[in-house]
Parts: structure tokens; sequence; C-alpha cells
């Protein structure tokens, strides 16, 4: 049984590809449309959204396990978790108010068992994902001649927000999946 009721997607590629430039210009879009969108993003060292010196800072740093901020405007929940290896999304996707949202966008997380679009870059100079991966649904290049011939999958111009944004649509039944 899967954690969540809506859509989720995710945008997989290698580091220095344009996930999250994509995505920053992608959310304005689907936000303007009546979407609501989470998002899950997959670091791979530490890191912190408090600022050193602010109080919740100083409090998660003299040992609570778990530190909620909140003003009238947004809420954060910081959890301490130590744990050997990275969590696994469907672990985050469970830790979500997904009667909130519409969608789910992930950001990485690209070895994991979901629905994807590889963006790929040929300049990048990594390989291509989606023969190794039967979980990505389409691919979004600035260079479609990079790409071996036959490709079975949808092919998007990365560079073209309109065609994105139509397929994220698409791929989310509530947006009624118009372009």
């Amino acid at each position: 049984m899967k954690p969540y009721d809506i859509p989720v997607l995710g945008f997989a590629a290698w580091s220095g590809t344009g996930k999250t430039t994509l995505l920053k210009q992608l959310l304005p879009r689907l936000k303007q449309r009546g979407l609501r969108i989470g998002c899950i993003k997959h670091a791979h060292h530490d890191f912190d959204v408090d600022i050193p010196g602010k109080d919740s800072y100083e409090l998660r740093h003299a040992g609570a396990s778990q530190m909620l901020i909140a003003s009238a405007k947004r809420w954060a929940l910081m959890t301490e978790d130590p744990q050997d290896d990275a969590p696994k999304l469907m672990d985050l996707l469970t830790k979500l108010d997904t009667d909130q949202l519409d969608m789910v966008l992930v950001e990485g997380f690209k070895a994991e068992n979901y629905p994807k679009i590889e963006l790929y870059r040929p300049a990048v100079g990594k390989p291509l994902r989606y023969e190794q991966d039967r979980t990505i649904i389409a691919v979004a290049t600035d260079d479609p001649s990079a790409l071996p011939e036959g490709l079975k999958l949808p092919l998007l111009d990365i560079n073209n927000l309109d065609e994105i944004e139509t397929f994220v649509c698409q791929f989310c039944p509530t947006s009624g999946g118009q372009g």
C-alpha cells in the first residue's frame, strides 16, 4: 500500500543539470494554476535550515530532538534523526500532509522507484539513466541529437517551460491536464 493518495513526480539528474533551477521556474506556474504542490529535495550532505544565533537553532543544538517553530505565516519542524543511511522517499512522503496538496514534486532520489522525468544535458558529461531505470517516464534535454535513436519515452525540451508544465499537469489529474 502506498503512503500517499496524490501524484508524486520526480526530476532526476546528475548534479549540475539544473533540477533546482527548473523547479524554481516551474513552481510559480503550477501555483498560478491553483495547484498545491509539495516538494521533497534530497541532500547529499549535512544541512541546516536554521540560522546560527536564532532561538530555534540554539534550542535544537542544545538537545531538542524536535524543534517546531511557528508564526502567523508558516511553521517548520526540524527533527534530529541520525541514521547510517539517507531516509527513503516513501518514508518522507508519509511526513507530508497530503490532504493539503494536489501533487508532490521530488528533486533527486534518482535511485528510488517512483515516476520521474530525467533531465539530461550532454555538457554535464554524465550518462543517461532511463535505460537502467524503468520508472523514468520522460526525458527532458537541451540536445535531442545526443539521445539514442528510437527513444520510446516522451522527449521534452528542458528549456521550454510551457512544454514541461503541460507534461506535469497531464500527470496530475487535479489540474485537469490542461496545457
